[in-house]
């Protein structure tokens, strides 16, 4: 199976019937978040993730277990409606809308997977809109519904949500998962639609505004890693966490001091904008960039992917990112995708190219391959990411 990127890399909303809005009053949480003062008052209760989570490996955290499919995607389990509705979803840092198959799907994707069904849901109200979304790779359109959401125990009322009715390609056919979950800033939503996090925060279900991911690569290991709403666990990573601030409250943007292969730099020399996401299974860059690295390691071009020999792993260099005065490093036993159980065959590159013009770009992408090392945490109290190498 190829790698694939959920880069949520433009979006449309398309009005659709009439409808009156019943306003209802505002949590102080949301308030504070609309007068741009939420961060500065979370910064003001002292709430300094790293020493917090020192004294609990997993204070105050809800636990979501991940599914690894075959290194290729990261998924886990939540439910939509009243009597509840299941659904494997992609926690994707990288778009904020979530989003299902609906019964009333006709494409091909859908028939394969999971569909959500309104009329057996007692709290399912239906917005009468019509959304598009296009992802990096595949695209779907829909109608947006409003439900009761639950992940891991925590249920989030009123929560927007895309009912998917054509998912075209092939995309979507063979994934393992129904939908995607967006974790990424309400900016990037879809027609304005709260993303599930920020419902979090709005109705004090979570103890911190944080969560934070860790991806486990290993075979041999029955757990495939575990996303946490309102905490962290140390027990997954080595040392404390470097907090990087965000540059851009879209995606979660960072800085590139700069990329080196092997001693060397040969990218970003002058800095450059990268982003966590957690829905990107490789890691991409500028594709005249990414060309130059693939050469670089030794990768040959093959019909449109870049291929490697297993036999040359212990030749081919180490790749390192320096993120906020830190270096982070991937071997090449890391960034290269294994197709046996045994890793003993691989034949493909975890580098992409992929052009993200801008405003919103260029930007590297640190993907799964990148968050397989490096435990991650999304920290919206403070707007900054904290990365840590993971427990081997």
């Amino acid at each position: 199976m190829r790698r694939l990127v959920f880069l949520a890399l433009c979006f449309c909303l398309v009005s659709g019937l009439l409808r009156v809005t019943l306003k209802r009053k505002k949590s102080v949480r949301k308030a504070m978040k609309e007068r741009g003062k939420l961060s500065d008052f979370w910064k003001s209760q002292n709430l300094d993730m790293v020493q917090y989570e020192d004294s609990c490996p997993s204070a105050q955290g809800t636990n979501e277990p991940l599914i690894n499919y075959m290194d290729v995607e990261y998924f886990g389990e939540i439910s939509i409606g009243s009597p509840p509705q299941n659904f494997t979803v992609i926690f994707d840092t990288g778009s904020s809308n979530l989003w299902v198959p609906s019964v009333y799907c006709v494409s091909k994707a859908c028939e394969q997977h999971s569909r959500f069904q309104p009329s057996q849901s007692s709290t399912y109200s239906a917005e009468g809109r019509s959304f598009s979304l296009q992802y990096g790779t595949g695209s779907l359109t829909g109608v947006i519904g409003v439900d009761q959401v639950t992940v891991q125990g925590i249920s989030v009322a009123n929560q927007q949500f895309g009912e998917s009715v054509s998912e075209p390609g092939n995309t979507f056919v063979d994934a393992g998962f129904d939908g995607i979950l967006g974790l990424a800033y309400p900016s990037l939503a879809v027609g304005g639609c709260t993303p599930v996090f920020d419902n979090m925060m709005d109705q004090n279900l979570v103890a911190l505004p944080l969560f934070s991911v860790y991806m486990n690569r290993n075979p041999n290991s029955p757990v495939g890693g575990e996303l946490i709403f309102g905490g962290i666990d140390s027990s997954h990573f080595l040392g404390e966490l470097n907090w990087v601030p965000v540059t851009a409250q879209g995606y979660w943007q960072i800085k590139l001091d700069n990329i080196k292969v092997g001693d060397e730099v040969a990218f970003c020399q002058d800095g450059c904008q990268a982003i966590v996401d957690t829905g990107t299974s490789m890691i991409t860059g500028p594709p005249a960039d990414i060309v130059e690295l693939q050469d670089q390691i030794g990768a040959t071009a093959v019909d449109g992917e870049y291929d490697v020999n297993c036999n040359n792993l212990n030749e081919m260099p180490d790749i390192t990112f320096n993120i906020n005065g830190l270096e982070y490093t991937i071997t090449p036993e890391k960034y290269t995708l294994s197709e046996d159980s045994e890793g003993t065959y691989c034949n493909m590159s975890d580098f992409k190219g992929l052009d993200i013009p801008p405003p919103a770009g260029p930007l590297w992408i640190l993907g799964d391959v990148f968050i397989e090392q490096f435990y991650s945490a999304f920290d919206r109290g403070n707007d900054r990411v904290g990365l840590a190498p993971t427990v081997p």
